[in-house]
């Protein structure tokens, strides 16, 4: 944590800066109060980044506009029926809400907008107290109705008041709860965390939309193992993500120091510092991590008992992917990403036959083309996909996939791997054969794809030669599949 002196010295230059001077100036000729709020104040302690910067007033969203106006170079009202008024002040966007009261009736799940008097009312409506804290402007004093100051100290995450109240009125907060104890390191005050066992069913009130939306801020934090434990150990992950807690009753057939609920929480951490570490700098693949943690979904429903009390998942990638597909469209998850991350799924057993024995060209091009753009994420969660405490067998398939990215680095080089099509294309195909646009063509095709794969680049001229001798066999009348396997 920061140091008081140094965090007051923070909020004070961000205070005291051009625009925020602007506007809070503007309030004050206008006899209206103005103060920064929440998460921004918040993180001036904790020494993060102060973005998304949030004020509030006891103008009304008329008079926050009226006031607005004249020093805004633009402004805008969408957020308007709940009190919110957006602005952008020197190049800098701001969102200015009205003191709220808010009401819940406990059915709807959206709060009846009732506007407030007050900043400290304001405040205790919020939903943790470390987030209940405000700086006011122009004069710098320091608002904490709550004690949030002392929950930062203590690193220690709860609410304004009665916890089964607040989740009660809006129970996505107790998604935040578990997101916040990741991206802010704290752990959940006691109360907090019965209230989340005693009310996670009340999770099904929320939104789709907006279950989806705090599970991704959770997984793009930068450790999300903690906020996905408390998910699971409060009951809400059977609820909104039920295959992850299904894990904890399956151990795994190679790893057997864990279950494979350990395991995938592992497979996550490490695929998060493959993710830091290849690509550093980079925004947190949402995707990949989707992956990493659903990809032995398919394992509770495919585990079976062989003789001598061994256990097997057979087929669980493929199971998986069809679980995990079915999941994230339920939790209205775009097109791409679903396909993605059952793709990722779908794939991530294939690399384990390379260590069985050496891979022809052949066998590394199919990977490639099978992986397409989806590559890297797939090198990514192979790699962290390897939680053996057997050092030996750690490092050997550490070495066996290094050589495999070697290979296609390699064949990438000679052959544009990336972009694997046959030497002729269609309309070549039927040019060289005489043949309109139908089955015949993509027959024809198919057999060039297959012998790119099986031997590589061949040329335009030995290509059409292949190809007709293809044509040729199948016309006269040879075996099925005979004239259809590469030579």
């Amino acid at each position: 944590m920061e140091s008081v002196a140094s965090a007051i010295q923070r909020l004070s230059d961000l205070a005291t800066s051009p625009h925020i001077s602007r506007l809070s100036a503007a309030f004050a000729a206008a006899g209206f109060e103005f103060a920064l709020v929440g998460g921004s104040v918040r993180d001036a302690f904790l020494g993060r980044e102060m973005n998304d910067l949030d004020f509030t007033t006891n103008a009304t969203p008329d008079e926050t506009l009226a006031i607005v106006k004249p020093v805004a170079d633009a402004h805008w009202d969408i957020g308007r029926a709940f009190g919110t008024i957006g602005a952008r002040v020197d190049g800098h966007t701001v969102e200015i809400t009205t003191y709220r009261t808010d009401a819940y009736d406990g059915e709807t799940r959206k709060p009846v907008v009732e506007f407030g008097q007050t900043l400290e009312g304001d405040l205790t409506r919020r939903d943790f107290t470390v987030n209940a804290m405000a700086l006011r402007l122009p004069a710098q004093v320091l608002v904490d109705p709550s004690g949030g100051m002392d929950d930062l100290v203590a690193r220690r995450l709860s609410t304004p008041g009665h916890a089964e109240v607040s989740f009660g009125d809006d129970p996505l907060r107790m998604m935040r709860a578990a997101r916040f104890t990741s991206q802010l390191g704290f752990t959940l005050e006691t109360g907090a965390l019965a209230a989340m066992h005693a009310l996670a069913d009340r999770i099904s009130m929320i939104s789709m939309e907006r279950v989806n939306d705090e599970l991704s801020k959770l997984l793009k934090s930068a450790a999300p193992r903690a906020g996905l434990e408390v998910l699971v150990d409060t009951g809400i992950a059977a609820i909104v993500l039920p295959e992850l807690p299904a894990l904890k009753l399956q151990i795994d057939e190679h790893f057997h120091h864990k279950d494979v609920y350990e395991h995938s929480l592992t497979v996550l951490d490490q695929a998060i510092d493959l993710e830091k570490s290849r690509h550093p700098g980079g925004q947190p693949d949402l995707t990949l991590r989707l992956a990493a943690l659903l990809h032995d979904i398919g394992k509770p429903a495919t585990k079976r008992t062989e003789s001598g009390g061994v256990v097997t998942f057979h087929h669980h990638d493929v199971v998986g992917a069809k679980l995990a597909k079915r999941r994230l469209k339920e939790l209205r998850y775009d097109n791409e990403t679903v396909a993605d991350v059952s793709r990722l799924i779908e794939l991530h057993l294939r690399f384990f036959g390379y260590t069985e024995g050496a891979w022809s060209d052949s066998a590394v091009r199919r990977y490639v083309r099978d992986a397409g753009p989806l590559l890297e994420r797939l090198h990514i969660l192979t790699r962290a996909d390897v939680t053996t405490r057997n050092r030996r067998k750690a490092d050997r398939l550490s070495f066996a996939y290094d050589d495999l990215e070697d290979r296609i680095a390699a064949l990438g080089a000679e052959e544009e791997l990336a972009a694997i099509r046959p030497d002729l294309d269609g309309e070549q195909i039927m040019a060289i054969l005489g043949l309109t646009p139908g089955r015949e063509v993509g027959e024809a095709y198919r057999f060039l794809l297959e012998l790119r794969l099986e031997e590589g680049p061949l040329g335009t001229e030995t290509a059409t030669e292949r190809l007709r001798a293809w044509h040729d066999s199948k016309m006269a009348g040879q075996r099925p599949g005979d004239a259809d396997r590469p030579d």
